[in-house]
């Protein structure tokens, strides 16, 4: 550190009680500032990455470009030429992707920006910060399937959590020999050195350590209290002065090369580099020429050619070129290309965040000036919804001001929330420097999404991407048969669900119980062949359903929310819902209802039937693929049981371009991937049958019902209109939603993070051990959970419930409807479920197995 230099850690040393001790040079790398964070309230603020202080391009660019190269160095020529690096959001996307530069490899960042159609790969948490969830979301997930070295790239090591998280997530996937953390300063403890350590020992990997300096933060014990009351004396920061005249504004949409990455979120080959680097002089041209076009003229042709002759001198002392966020490797290099074409030591580069940090304007303090402002990208996530720019405006020196700010977004970001109000960043900026260039840049969108893991333990490959068109699988029928909505077909509301079915209100369909299991048993019978007789409930049971909802209706809420918010995170704004007819179309319409409450987000939604043994609905699919993204449709469940849906869901959509993962609200079985909880709650519409579900039967296929060309069939019991409960099951779970907000937050935020979310099918292996304890000679005779035994005792033939002892109210409706049916109620230890429902042996020759036909069991 220069002794004509102020170092801008002084402030907060003085005042908290911060040291910074190390390499001689880490005072130039690194200031310090305060967050507005309790979880952690110091901030190292780097002066070369390029995010809160403005640096040159050069300097930001070619500390990557250094570390990649002593990376290349250390690996040697051949193992370099297998690594892929792997940068983390937001503050190291450009600084990994630089990196990646030095050594001439693939690349690939985090992101918090969850985009439609495309599923992550995997995620992992960074505790510390104010935003934890990461994603992966590489357009082919080959990218990280590799056995090469994988480098890690972030700016700061502090703990080593976030690079710990990352690779036993990656290493769980594709095990691999060799890894290389990256990063400008490692700030590492002694004891935080040997958990990593041990953490590679237990492995068996080798893990290297690549740092431009390193060190340690000595921090007081009371430093948060501290941190709190020196906030708390500086005040919120001043408002800006009225400018006389806001700054001329102009925009420029960039001509981005067709089809290259705007950064590494999806995935950054060397082609990918060649093809920018020939592209930058012309883009840096456009730049040039609108910086100029309100100072005397243009800027020359865009060809990448020189300074643009005697106009130069006629351009602002300091310009600066302003990122968006994670968007901070392409506004790096336009800034470094812009600087190359007009010559001189002018421009200077940084990028917004979402990090709240204390701004105090004070030369030993590294965040100067701060503007807050709204967040422009449409968040679908629980990060806060207010973002900043830092040490931009000049503040109370005016040789800090800059002339001109270029602000480069992609198209995601360019909506209305970025120019309108007192508050827009846009609007801010004009106040602060004489001219603003807004220049948007097209977001990368994978052409054909990968979608990776089927729902079974032994699928855990990712598979090739699909070599043939999406909508191939499905030949279009000449016209397809017109959805159902309500009223006319179900009690719902018409734009709450279009069921993709066939009316069949006019068929009598409906046997007993026992009947239709002998049809079954002395025909060959299918069992959606047929109706079981709806279930009249007494008042007494109507009674305990009401008792069930008001206890659970809160905590159902809470679980709609989480699916909602993970698959908003997910899948972006361009999912659509199908429900599964019937059970499940409830739930699809309360997760849609979230969506419009919380986001302001209309997602269409169909109930399709699907049929054990026989699959999804065919016809429905095609109308699915034909009028919508088919890796956008996400399928939706109230629970699972042992998950035989979930297979038969995954099975019937093997070979398409249709994400199998199924959403429910309680997944039990931990068999599907997202989910609201794991627990076995009561789930009340689980009580009744279609009294709450629109008044709409199970769903029916019958070859002399249902052509080639129709959808699956279904009634509609409007007879059945003075008991249905369907809307006010709905009204009363939706009217939980706003008390639950918070909650939902941080349950779906703890699911993105969650690194148990892949099935593991505990349920299947339970239920496979009570069907061998009690002699059963079928896996299909036992059905587990609360939803599932209550169906046994509406529809099937019940032998016996299984209890677990203590359950308590979740099961007096199941307690009641087996004394109506003369069922035994059996307390048992050690059940992993709350309720287990057995299907009597007597009639299991008629029990419906995997195929939806008779198996044979014992007598």
């Amino acid at each position: 550190m220069t002794a004509q230099r102020t170092w801008t850690g002084r402030w907060v040393a003085e005042r908290a009680g911060v040291g910074l001790v190390g390499s001689d040079h880490l005072p130039d790398l690194v200031g310090l500032a305060l967050r507005e964070n309790r979880k952690r309230a110091h901030l190292l603020v780097s002066t070369v990455l390029g995010k809160h202080v403005p640096q040159r391009p050069s300097v930001v660019h070619g500390a990557g470009l250094d570390l990649g190269l002593r990376v290349r160095a250390l690996l040697g020529a051949e193992a370099a030429a297998r690594a892929v690096v792997l940068g983390y959001a937001e503050t190291a996307t450009a600084l990994g992707h630089s990196v990646a530069d030095g050594l001439d490899a693939p690349y690939l960042h985090s992101t918090r920006r969850p985009v439609a159609g495309v599923r992550p790969l995997g995620g992992f948490a960074e505790e510390h910060s104010h935003a934890t969830a990461h994603l992966l979301l590489p357009a082919d997930p080959r990218l990280l399937a590799g056995d090469g070295p994988l480098v890690l790239v972030d700016d700061e090591l502090s703990t080593g959590t976030t690079v710990l998280n990352t690779i036993r997530e990656l290493h769980a996937r594709h095990p691999r020999s060799h890894y290389v953390l990256v990063a400008l300063v490692d700030l590492r403890t002694e004891a935080d050195r040997h958990r990593l350590a041990d953490f590679a020992a237990e492995l068996g990997v080798r893990l290297d350590l690549v740092a431009t300096a390193s060190g340690a933060v000595r921090l007081p014990g009371d430093i948060l209290d501290r941190a709190e009351r020196l906030i708390a004396d500086v005040g919120p920061a001043p408002e800006l002065p009225p400018a006389a005249a806001p700054a001329p504004l102009v925009r420029v949409p960039l001509d981005w090369p067709t089809a290259l990455p705007d950064g590494g979120r999806h995935g950054f080959t060397p082609a990918d580099r060649a093809r920018l680097d020939a592209a930058l002089p012309r883009l840096a041209g456009q730049l040039a020429d609108a910086l100029g076009g309100g100072l005397g003229g243009g800027l020359g042709d865009g060809d990448g050619g020189g300074g643009g002759g005697g106009l130069v001198g006629e351009l602002p002392d300091r310009i600066l070129v302003l990122g968006f966020e994670e968007l901070m490797y392409a506004p790096l290099r336009l800034a470094g290309a812009l600087a190359d074409r007009l010559g001189g030591d002018r421009v200077r580069y940084s990028t917004t965040t979402r990090s709240p940090v204390l701004a105090v304007d004070d030369p030993g303090y590294a965040i100067r000036t701060r503007l807050a402002f709204p967040a422009h990208d449409d968040p679908q996530d629980d990060a806060p919804r207010e973002r900043y720019a830092y040490n931009v405006a000049p503040g109370a020196d005016p040789d800090r001001r800059f002339g001109a700010v270029v602000l480069v977004v992609d198209d995601v970001a360019d909506t209305a929330a970025l120019a309108e109000g007192e508050r827009a960043l846009l609007t801010q900026l004009r106040q602060v420097t004489d001219r603003v260039v807004l220049a948007v840049l097209p977001s990368y969108r994978p052409e054909a999404p990968v979608h990776p893991s089927l729902p079974f333990p032994e699928s855990s490959a990712f598979p090739e991407p699909l070599a043939v068109p999406e909508s191939s699988a499905f030949p279009e029928p000449l016209a397809f048969p017109e959805p159902l909505r309500g009223p006319g077909f179900s009690s719902y509301g018409p734009d709450e669900v279009a069921w993709l079915l066939k009316d069949l209100s006019g068929v009598p369909l409906e046997a007993p119980t026992e009947e239709r299991e002998e049809a079954v048993q002395h025909g060959g019978a299918h069992y959606a062949e047929s109706l079981p007789v709806e279930y009249r409930p007494s008042p007494e049971y109507q009674e305990l359903y009401h008792q069930a909802l008001r206890a659970s209706a809160r905590r159902m809420a809470v679980a709609v929310g989480t699916v909602a918010e993970t698959l908003l995170r997910e899948r972006g704004r361009g999912l659509v819902l199908a429900s599964l007819a019937r059970a499940g179309t409830p739930v699809g319409i309360l997760v849609r209802r979230w969506l419009a409450f919380a986001h302001g987000f209309d997602a269409p939604h169909y109930a399709v039937s699907i049929v054990r043994g026989r699959g999804l609905d065919p016809v429905a699919l095609r109308y699915l693929a034909a009028h919508h993204h088919a890796p956008g449709v996400v399928f939706v469940d109230g629970w699972t049981g042992k998950g035989a849906i979930t297979r038969e869901l995954a099975a019937a959509l093997a070979g398409t371009s249709f994400d199998p993962g199924l959403a429910v609200l309680a997944d039990p079985g931990r068999c599907v991937r997202t989910y609201g909880t794991r627990d076995d709650f009561l789930i009340p519409s689980a009580c009744l049958n279609s009294t709450v579900s629109g008044l709409v039967s199970r769903t029916v296929l019958r070859g002399d019902l249902i052509g080639p060309d129709d959808f699956h069939g279904a009634k509609h019991y409007t007879e059945l209109a003075d008991g249905d409960v369907s809307a006010a099951f709905l009204d009363t779970v939706a009217g939980h939603f706003a008390a639950v907000r918070d909650e939902v937050a941080l349950a779906a935020g703890r699911l993105a993070t969650d690194p148990d979310r892949t099935p593991d099918w505990a349920g299947w292996a339970a239920v496979e051990r009570i069907a061998a304890e009690y002699g059963i000679g079928s896996v299909n005779l036992v059905k587990p959970g609360v939803g599932e035994t209550t169906r046994v005792l509406l529809r099937r033939v019940p032998w016996r419930v299984l209890a677990r002892r203590g359950a308590g109210a979740d099961l007096d409706h199941v307690r009641l409807l087996a004394a109506q049916r003369g069922v035994p109620v059996e307390e048992v230890d050690d059940l992993p479920y709350t309720c287990v429902g057995l299907i009597h042996p007597r009639y299991s020759r008629g029990a419906t197995g995997a195929s939806g036909t008779a198996v044979v069991g014992e007598a």
